[in-house]
C-alpha cells in the first residue's frame, strides 16, 4: 500500500485534533481509502506543552521550514492561522509542488487570489474544508454536491462565539457585556474578542463562500459589515415579542449581474430554520435552482469537528496522490470576474425592524412616521414599548416593509435631526 506523508504546521487546538485524529485512524483509513497516510512531522515554536496527544518524539520539530522541505511530507497542513508566517509557509509549500490544506479563513479572505494562483502554477491542490464552519461540509458541498446549481442565495450563521452570546441574552436576559465575559472566561470568545463580535470573522467566511458559488470574491474592505457589539438585550426581547429571534447572518446572493455579500445582526423568524441553530453551533443554508433549500448544521469550531474536516480533505488528496493524480482544479474559479460586481450596500433592500427612543413631546411618532414615509419606506407594524415615566424616552418600535437601505438611511437621518430621538436609532435587519 502506497505510503503518503503528512507534515502539520501549528500544533494548538486544531493542529492537536489534526495529529490525535490521524495517529488514532491511520488503520482504518487505510481500509476505507486504499492510501497508508503516515504522519511525518509537526511543527510549533513549542513543542513542550501537553496537548493530550501521543505524537513521537522524533515527529515534533521547532523548525516548520524544514516541514516544508522534508522529501517524505507529500502534503503540508497549515494550522498556525493568521496571515504572518502562515502565508509565507503556504506559498513556500506551493513552489515546492507540495498540496496544502489549511483551515484559515483569513488567509484565503485576504490572500485568497496569490493562494490560488501559486497554487495553479505549481499544478497541485489546495484544500480549505475547515476554514468555513468547521465541521460542517459546506465547502465541499458547494465545490462539489451542488456544482450543478445556480446558487441563488447562502444565509450563514457562521460564527459560534457570536450565537452563544445571543443564545443566552435571549434565554436568561443578560446584558450583552455580562455574557460576552462568560464566553470568554469559558473559552468560546478570545481576550480580545473583536474578530468574532464586529463580524469580520464571518464576512471573511461569507467572501469564500461568494468566490466559492458565484467565481467571485470581493475585497474585505468592500462588504459591509456589522457586528453584535453592544447589541441591547431591550432589542433581543422586543425580537423575540415580535416572534423573531437575533442572530448574526452571513448573506451572500446575487440578482442579475451583482452579488450581495454582507454581515448583519438579523432578525429572523422563529418558525424558520436558521432560528434553531443556537449555543456554539453553525448552520449554513443554501437555495439552488434545482436543489431549493438546504441547510447544513454542525459545530462551527473547536479542535475535533475542525480535525474532522481537515483530515478529510488530506485523504481525498492522499487518494489522488497514491494513484498518481493531482486532479488540480482551480480551489476558487474566478470565473465571473469582470462580468458581476458588489452589489452597493445602499442598493440592498430588506424589510427592517427599527428602535426609536422618543423624546417625551407632542407629535413625536407621527414625525417619525411622517419621515420614513417621505423616503419611501413604508411600515408594517409600529408600537410603543412600556409606558412613558415622567420625561424618560419611550422605546418605540417599528417594523418596515421591504425598503431599499439607502433610502430608509436618508429617513434615518431627517429623524435624527428632528430632535425627537433621545439616543441612536436601532435599525436590524429582518429575514
Amino acid at each position: 500500500m502506497k505510503q503518503i506523508g503528512v507534515g502539520i504546521l501549528g500544533f494548538g487546538t486544531v493542529g492537536a485534533g489534526v495529529a490525535g485524529g490521524l495517529l488514532a485512524h491511520r488503520e482504518v483509513m487505510a481500509r476505507r481509502l486504499g492510501v497508508d497516510i503516515v504522519l511525518r512531522k509537526v511543527a510549533d515554536l513549542d513543542i513542550t506543552t501537553d496537548r493530550g496527544v501521543a505524537v513521537p518524539a522524533d515527529v515534533l520539530t521547532t523548525d516548520a521550514e524544514s516541514v516544508v522541505a522534508d522529501p517524505s511530507v507529500d502534503i503540508v497542513v497549515e494550522t498556525i492561522g493568521g496571515t504572518g508566517i502562515a502565508k509565507k509557509l503556504v506559498l513556500a509549500a506551493l513552489a515546492a509542488k507540495k498540496c496544502v490544506v489549511t483551515a484559515n479563513k483569513k488567509l484565503l479572505a485576504e490572500f485568497g487570489r496569490e493562494i490560488f494562483d501559486a497554487a495553479e502554477k505549481s499544478g497541485v491542490d489546495i484544500y480549505f474544508g475547515a476554514s468555513v464552519g468547521g465541521g460542517i461540509p459546506i465547502i465541499r458541498v458547494l465545490r462539489e454536491g451542488l456544482s450543478g446549481n445556480e446558487i441563488e442565495s447562502i444565509y450563514g450563521i457562521l460564527n459560534g462565539t457570536c450565537n452563544y452570546i445571543l443564545t443566552r441574552m435571549e434565554r436568561e436576559g443578560l446584558p450583552f457585556d455580562e455574557v460576552l465575559k462568560d464566553a470568554q472566561r469559558l473559552g468560546y470568545a478570545e481576550a480580545n474578542p473583536s474578530l468574532d463580535i464586529d463580524g469580520f470573522d464571518t464576512a471573511h467566511k461569507a467572501c469564500i463562500l461568494s468566490a466559492l458559488a458565484y467565481g467571485f470574491q470581493p475585497q474585505l474592505d468592500q462588504v459591509q459589515v456589522e457586528g453584535i457589539r453592544g447589541l441591547s438585550g431591550m432589542d433581543v426581547k422586543f425580537a423575540a415579542d415580535l416572534g423573531y429571534r437575533i442572530k448574526l447572518l452571513a448573506v451572500v446572493a446575487k440578482e442579475g449581474d451583482e452579488v450581495e455579500v454582507g454581515v448583519h445582526p438579523t432578525l429572523i423568524p422563529l418558525d424558520h430554520m436558521l432560528a434553531g441553530v443556537n449555543d456554539a453551533f453553525n448552520a449554513a443554508m443554501v437555495k439552488g435552482d434545482l436543489s431549493d433549500r438546504t441547510m447544513y448544521y454542525g459545530r462551527g469550531a473547536g479542535r475535533e469537528p475542525t480535525a474532522s474536516t481537515v483530515i478529510g480533505d488530506i485523504g481525498d488528496i492522499a487518494r489522488n496522490l497514491a494513484h498518481g493524480e493531482t486532479r488540480y482544479q482551480r480551489a476558487v474559479p474566478n470565473y465571473a470576474e469582470g462580468r458581476v460586481a458588489l452589489r452597493a450596500a445602499g442598493d440592498i433592500a430588506s424589510k427592517f425592524y427599527l428602535r426609536f427612543m422618543l423624546e417625551d413631546r407632542p407629535g413625536a411618532i407621527g414625525a417619525v412616521a411622517a419621515a420614513l414615509g417621505r423616503h419611501g419606506v413604508s411600515i408594517s407594524a409600529l408600537s410603543q414599548k412600556g409606558a412613558r415615566e415622567g420625561k424618560e424616552p419611550v422605546p418605540v418600535v417599528a417594523m418596515t416593509h421591504r425598503a431599499k437601505a439607502s433610502a430608509l438611511d436618508a429617513a434615518l437621518d431627517e429623524i435624527r435631526a428632528s430632535g425627537v430621538t433621545g439616543e441612536e436609532p436601532v435599525k436590524l435587519r429582518v429575514l
